[in-house]
C-alpha cells in the first residue's frame, strides 16, 4: 500500500502537480486567469478572419487590420509593464480586464473598421489565439516572485498548460456554438459571429473578478527592488555575473540615483548593464520567432482549412480544440525533460521538430494529410513555454523580471504584427503555402541559433544564484 501511494507521489511529483498544489493560493488565481482570458481570446480567434470578411473586408485589409492590432498592442504593453511594479501589478491586470469587456461589447455592436481596430488594441483582441497585451509578463513576474526555484518550471507548465487548453476549450465552444445558432436556430453568420463578442466581453467581467480576488502579495517588494538596484553594482564584480557583456557598471552614484529621479521617470524601472545585454540578445531571437509564428497565426490557420477544404465551424472548431488539448498535455512532458536535460536543450529539441511539421501543412491535397502535420506540430510547438519562462526567470535579476519581460513580450509582438499582412497579401495572390513554408524555416533558424548562443548561460546563472545565497546568508548571519 506504502509502495503504491510512493508510486502515486512520485507520478504525481513528475507531472508537476504536486508544486502546483503547494503553490500560494494567487498563483493558482493567476492559473485560471490565464484559463479565462485564453478560453475568451481561443473563441474569438476562430471567428475574427470570418467576421471581418463577413463585413466585406477583402483578405489584405484583415491581414492589415491584425498587423496594426499587434502594433497598436505594442505601445499598450510596453506603457504598462514598465510602470505595472510602481503601479500596482494587480491594478494593471483589473484595468486589462475592463478593456477586454470594452472590446468585447465594441465588436458586438460596431461595423467600423476603424472603431473595431481601436477595439481590438485597446480591449487586447489576439489575432493568433495566443498571449498578447501585458498580461503574461506581469503574471509571470508573480510565479517567479511567489515560488521556488526548484518548483517554478512545474508551475509555468501548468500555468502555460492551462492557458493552451482555454484556447481549446475556447475555439471549440466558439466554433459550435456559430455553427447551432445558425444552422438550428437560423440565425445570419454575421449575428452568430457577434454572439461569440458579447461572450467574450462577458468573460472579461469574469477575469476582472478574479484579478480583484488576488492579494497584496503578487505586488513587487519595494525592500527587495532597492536592496537590488544597490547590489547590481556589487554583482556585476563576481566571477559569474555577467551572462552577456563585460558587467561594468559605474560605481558612482547608485544609491543617490532614485533620489534625484523625477515623480514620472522613478516609475520606470531600474535595469543593469548585464539585465540589458541578456535582454537584448534574446529579443533578437524571439522577435523571429514571433514574426514566424505571424506569419501562421491561428486566426489564419483557421482560415486556410475553411477556404481550402471547406471544413465547417463547428468541425472547425473540434479540430482546433484536439490539436490545442495534444498541444497542452504535451507541456508536462516538457517540464520533466527540463529537469533532465535543461531548460535551453528541451526549448530547442522540442520545438524544432514543430517548426518542420508547420512547413509541411499545405503541400498535399489530401485534406487528412494537413490534418496530420496540424496534429504533429501541436504535439510539440507548446513543449519550449514552459522552459523558456523558467529560463527567463533564471537568468534575468528578480527586480528585473516584469521590466525584461514585458520588452521581450513586445518585442515579439513587434515582430509577429509584421506576419499577418504579409499572409494576407500572399493569401489574396494564392500563395496562402509561401507563408507555412517561410514560418516553418525562421523558427527552425531561431531554435539552431538559441542553442548557439544560450546553451551555457543557465550553467552561469546558478552560479551566480549559489552566489547570491551564500551572500545573503552571511550578512543575514549577525543579525
Amino acid at each position: 500500500m506504502e509502495e503504491s501511494s510512493g508510486l502515486l507521489v512520485k507520478v504525481l511529483s513528475e507531472l508537476g502537480l504536486v508544486s502546483l498544489h503547494h503553490s500560494r493560493q494567487d498563483v493558482k488565481l493567476l492559473c485560471l486567469q490565464r484559463f479565462v482570458r485564453l478560453f475568451a481570446y481561443g473563441a474569438s480567434t476562430l471567428v475574427l478572419v470570418l467576421y471581418l470578411q463577413a463585413l466585406g473586408i477583402s483578405k489584405t485589409r484583415i491581414g492589415l487590420f491584425m498587423t496594426l492590432t499587434l502594433v497598436g498592442d505594442v505601445c499598450i504593453s510596453f506603457c504598462l509593464t514598465l510602470v505595472a511594479d510602481k503601479l500596482g501589478r494587480k491594478a494593471i491586470l483589473a484595468l486589462g480586464a475592463l478593456l477586454m469587456t470594452g472590446s468585447g461589447v465594441a465588436f458586438a455592436f460596431c461595423e467600423n473598421y476603424w472603431v473595431l481596430l481601436a477595439a481590438a488594441i485597446f480591449g487586447v483582441i489576439s489575432p493568433s489565439g495566443n498571449e498578447i497585451g501585458p498580461f503574461r509578463a506581469i503574471e509571470e513576474s508573480v510565479v517567479a516572485h511567489l515560488t521556488e526555484p526548484a518548483s517554478r518550471s512545474d508551475v509555468y507548465a501548468w500555468y502555460s498548460l492551462l492557458g493552451t487548453a482555454g484556447t481549446a476549450f475556447g475555439l471549440m465552444t466558439g466554433g459550435w456554438v456559430v455553427q447551432y445558432v445558425s444552422t438550428v436556430l437560423e440565425w445570419q453568420l454575421i449575428d452568430a459571429y457577434r454572439l461569440i463578442f458579447v461572450g467574450y466581453a462577458v468573460l472579461g467581467l469574469v477575469k476582472l473578478t478574479l484579478a480583484l480576488l488576488l492579494s497584496s502579495a503578487v505586488e513587487a517588494d519595494e525592500a527587495v527592488t532597492k536592496g537590488a538596484i544597490k547590489a547590481n553594482r556589487e554583482d556585476s564584480n563576481t566571477e559569474t555575473s555577467p551572462l552577456l557583456g563585460n558587467g561594468h557598471d559605474n560605481p558612482q552614484g547608485n544609491e543617490e540615483q532614485p533620489k534625484s529621479r523625477g515623480r514620472l521617470v522613478s516609475l520606470l524601472p531600474n535595469i543593469s548593464q548585464e539585465g540589458y545585454a541578456i535582454m537584448t540578445s534574446l529579443s533578437v531571437f524571439f522577435a523571429l520567432d514571433a514574426f514566424a509564428s505571424g506569419l501562421a497565426s491561428m486566426s489564419w490557420v483557421t482560415y486556410f482549412f475553411r477556404w481550402r477544404y471547406g471544413i465547417a465551424e463547428g468541425k472547425l472548431g473540434s479540430i482546433f480544440f484536439v490539436t490545442s488539448i495534444t498541444s497542452a498535455l504535451s507541456m508536462l512532458v516538457a517540464s520533466s525533460l527540463a529537469k533532465r536535460f535543461g531548460n535551453i536543450k528541451t526549448m530547442v529539441f522540442t520545438h524544432l521538430p514543430s517548426s518542420i511539421f508547420l512547413s509541411l501543412i499545405p503541400v498535399f491535397p489530401d485534406v487528412r494529410l494537413s490534418l496530420l502535420f496540424l496534429w504533429l506540430r501541436a504535439s510539440s510547438q507548446s513543449m519550449d513555454v514552459a522552459p523558456r519562462a523558467a529560463f527567463l526567470a533564471a537568468v534575468v535579476k528578480p527586480s528585473e523580471r516584469t521590466a525584461i519581460m514585458g520588452v521581450i513580450n513586445v518585442v515579439k509582438t513587434v515582430g509577429a504584427s509584421l506576419g499577418p499582412f504579409l499572409t494576407g497579401s500572399l493569401a489574396d495572390r494564392g500563395l496562402f503555402w509561401v507563408a507555412f513554408v517561410t514560418a516553418g524555416c525562421l523558427k527552425a533558424s531561431y531554435d539552431l541559433g538559441m542553442l548557439a548562443v544560450f546553451q551555457n548561460h543557465e550553467r552561469h546563472a546558478a552560479g551566480r544564484d549559489r552566489q547570491r545565497l551564500t551572500t545573503e546568508e552571511t550578512v543575514a548571519g549577525p543579525a
